[in-house]
């Protein structure tokens, strides 16, 4: 009997040698259209024969496959991308002809891509770095990439040194190692002989290079922009990105079980919220200033490892980024979308920022090593929504097919009833006039201060948040086997902070060297909130993820009343028992879990519950560790009475943190956006 067009049932059959074969569905072709009968079986000379040189879908699939990889990029090798769209909220034509900004309601399809900064593309999410956040608009004027991080000021203030502190924090050239880590002789070498990368280096050993999710992090566009209105006048701006569930990290020891329990945390974390709607959204803020408060600045705007603090600038919010869909293929789009500071559009120009303008090159440069092609654009991640028309052809990889023989101009061939192609337009980008000086290898002495920032970002920070810093350093020094590269790193943190300094030097063990002398004297600037995590917290459990631990014989009202208070916040629930089977509630309902405890441990989740029977847990090495984390890593814990020997057993200690669970379920969930700080100074 014939089969329907679009019958898609698929039939399974043993082979001879007992291979699966199946029939069905859409025919299996080549990459040319022939359809393949066989799909487990090279064509051979007899059954035992040798396998022979005409089979041509053989040679196609390994062909192909041999072929499949790509070079990975150099740096934000690691990273996850979704779809979503930007929408203003407050159009700003008077500062900018930026298609994005006219119209209040306005929206901008957009690819984002995440990124970890040191790590190869297969290392784990969650390593202490720096993470990229790359906008691609998808404008009616054309794309316009906005290539930032969620750190707003960057190790360097010029292009020319980019390349050394890249090969600096990567492996070791002689060994290797380590991976994804900047904790290594040859990366605090170079940073401890450039006092610029000093502002950078406290964000980086800050909790903001250990975010608890992608969705939980801001992001910026580090160098100073222009905008120009459609009269040509001109402002300068800075780009934020500003998470809706406000910046929360983990703790270093979590970030490190993280790795192991789950490598690809932040991907997965990021592919759940989308996939169950509950949509990542950031707002965009701008702060826009003119040349009269850039020259009135005791710092030069256009140095790339500076801030304007908020307090002098407040972020005028005019629209936000919702990203609303998961890709439909990981390699042909988060792999292949290629980001460029130099896409811009009518209405975004560049500062002289020298970082920034070194960007402009190397970024579209590296496109050709990695996807193969000057091509690249045509691929669909890359394309531009709007009409695109050039008289470039030709090249690798050319998909599309022009007409006509109009390949330059000027030309006269309108004359002659031909297509003449197209001509530059009125509506187009411009760049803003500014003043040059002659050419010269220099830098301009508005960029000799190197500590005042640096010492602004750490006394800005609540005092958790500095023995935070503390301690990363401590860490990253004690990696580091070069006894003169751990004096200098420390004598150069001398001019950030003294007791900062004393505290590193003590932990590493050694004593506090000579303060190297600065190129310019640092000054104390006034402290900002905006630049504390701590300060600027949510207030609600929204987002978060809350892991309970059931046994046989769970009391399913209080896992009831639990879910109930989830569902109301936003919080996601996932149940952990010690076996994947499922749990026997004492109401005799069996219920499916989501893992096993071996598998899902508590540094997976923000807050946790132990809704447990059985008594003997305490026993259970995995439960220990459940609960022993938890406490450590300063959650939220609510426990059963029959749980009690368990929290015993753990070291836990009842503090305010530490919930009953048959009068307060739902305290897991409620705090399960906080940490109880004080746990810390025990």
């Amino acid at each position: 009997m014939p089969r329907a067009e679009n019958d898609q049932t698929i039939i399974t059959e043993r082979g001879e040698g007992g291979e699966t074969q199946q029939r069905g569905g859409a025919p299996l072709t080549t990459n040319h259209g022939v359809p393949i009968s066989d799909n487990q079986n090279s064509l051979k000379a007899g059954a035992r024969g040798p396998t022979l040189l005409e089979d041509f879908v053989l040679r196609e699939k390994i062909f192909h496959f041999d072929h499949e990889r790509i070079p990975e990029r150099i740096v934000h090798a690691r990273g996850t991308g979704a779809h979503g769209y930007f929408e203003c909220t407050d159009p700003i034509p008077d500062l900018t002809m930026a298609q994005p900004f006219q119209k209040k309601g306005g929206k901008v399809p957009v690819f984002v891509r995440f990124s970890t900064v040191a790590g190869s593309k297969g290392s784990k999410d969650t390593p202490r770095d720096v993470r990229g956040f790359a906008v691609k608009f998808y404008t009616e004027d054309g794309n316009w990439d906005l290539v930032g991080n969620n750190i707003p000021v960057f190790f360097i203030q010029d292009a020319m040194k980019f390349p050394d502190l890249v090969h600096s924090v990567k492996p070791e050239a002689d060994r290797g190692f380590p991976q994804a880590a900047s904790a290594h002789d040859t990366f605090w070498d170079f940073v401890s002989l450039m006092p610029e990368s000093t502002h950078m280096i406290l964000w980086a050993m800050s909790d903001r290079a250990i975010p608890r999710s992608l969705r939980m992090m801001d992001g910026f566009g580090v160098h100073t922009f222009r905008l120009v209105n459609a009269k040509g006048k001109a402002v300068f701006v800075k780009f934020h990105w500003r998470a809706k569930l406000r910046c929360q990290s983990t703790t270093w020891d979590e970030a490190v079980k993280i790795s192991g329990a789950d490598p690809d945390y932040h991907r997965r974390d990021l592919w759940e919220a989308i996939t169950a709607g509950d949509f990542p959204e950031w707002e965009l803020g701008l702060q826009v200033f003119d040349e009269d408060f850039a020259a009135s600045q005791p710092y030069d705007v256009l140095d790339a490892t500076k801030i304007i603090p908020e307090e002098d600038v407040p972020l005028r919010v005019v629209g936000r980024l919702v990203l609303d869909r998961w890709v439909d293929n990981f390699f042909a789009e988060t792999e292949q979308v290629a980001f460029l500071p130099s896409n811009v559009i009518p209405g975004i120009d560049f500062s002289e920022d020298p970082l920034l303008q070194g960007r402009l090159f190397s970024y579209l440069d590296t496109q050709k090593s990695r996807l193969g092609t000057t091509n690249f654009h045509q691929i669909p991640v890359n394309a531009p929504k709007c009409p695109m028309q050039n008289f470039q052809r030709d090249g690798l990889m050319q998909t599309h097919v022009p007409t006509g023989r109009a390949n330059y101009e000027p030309n006269s061939l309108a004359e002659a009833g031909e297509d003449p192609g197209p001509r530059p337009a009125e509506h187009a980008f411009r760049t803003h006039p500014v003043p040059t000086e002659g050419k010269l290898r220099a830098r301009s002495e508005t960029f000799a201060d190197h500590y005042s920032q640096a010492r602004l970002f750490y006394r800005s920070q609540t005092a958790p948040e500095q023995a935070h810093i503390v301690k990363a350093i401590t860490f990253e020094l004690s990696k580091v086997d070069l006894p003169h590269v751990r004096l200098r790193a420390l004598a150069s943190l001398r001019n950030v902070d003294e007791d900062m300094a004393k505290a590193i030097a003590d932990g590493v063990g050694v004593d506090l060297p000579e303060a190297l002398e600065p190129a310019k004297a640092p000054i104390d600037m006034p402290a900002s909130d905006a630049l504390s995590m701590h300060l600027t917290a949510t207030q609600e459990p929204k987002g978060r993820t809350v892991g309970v631990l059931l046994t046989d014989g769970a009391d399913g009202e209080a896992l009831k009343k639990l879910r109930a208070a989830a569902k109301k916040a936003g919080v996601t629930v996932k149940l952990v028992a010690p076996r994947r089977g499922g749990v026997l509630l004492a109401s005799g309902e069996r219920i499916e879990v989501d893992g096993q405890l071996e598998g899902m441990p508590s540094v997976l989740f923000d807050a946790v519950a132990i809704l447990a029977a059985d008594a003997s847990l305490d026993r259970v090495p995995a439960a220990r560790d459940f609960v022993a984390d938890a406490f450590a890593h300063l959650k939220a814990i609510v426990a059963t009475k029959e749980a009690g020997g368990l929290l015993d057993a753990a070291g836990v200690e009842k503090d305010a943190f530490v919930f009953e669970a048959a009068k307060e379920p739902e305290a897991a969930v409620l705090r399960a956006h906080e940490r109880v700080w004080d746990r810390e100074q025990a």
